[in-house]
């Protein structure tokens, strides 16, 4: 999870950087730049460990009803940034922007789809920083269900 919330945290610091290029320059960063953050490399299986391990904590907290709740809740998160905001915001922006790097044509409406790109990278970062947030908070105890003793 953490690996994870570092590569939607960079994406996140990126932004503002990306903003003053010029569309060229930008594809060829968002073909260039990332290509160690999908399959088959490392980044590309960093999303579905994050969710696998996710589900094997909700399994081991399940009799701690407060701990499992929170963790079904960063399950949830998970689930929405990967992969329905991947799909629905990331994924077609990728397939916007490999197609101009190998045609060498720039879409007219290139900055559309960076800011499509940029957006759903910054929703994923705020759904990973939830479920990061959520974990913690349940692998610190705080998550448990209290045991409550008379005074």
């Amino acid at each position: 999870m953490a690996l994870l919330l570092g590569t939607s945290f960079a994406h996140l610091l990126e932004w503002t950087a990306k903003l003053q290029y010029e569309g060229e320059l930008y594809v060829r960063l968002q073909t260039s730049l990332y290509a160690q953050w999908g399959p088959p490399n490392v980044g590309g299986f960093l999303e579905p460990a994050a969710i696998l391990a996710v589900f094997i904590m909700a399994v081991l907290v399940r009799r701690h009803v407060s701990a499992l709740r929170l963790t079904l809740v960063a399950a949830a998160c998970l689930l929405l940034a990967f992969p329905v905001v991947f799909f629905w915001r990331i994924a077609p922006a990728n397939a916007a922007f490999l197609h101009a790097a190998t045609t060498g044509i720039l879409p007219p409406d290139w900055s559309v789809w960076r800011t499509q790109w940029e957006t759903g990278h910054a929703l994923r970062f705020v759904l990973h920083a939830m479920a990061f947030i959520l974990i913690a908070v349940t692998l610190t105890g705080q998550g448990r269900d209290a045991q409550r003793t008379p005074l």
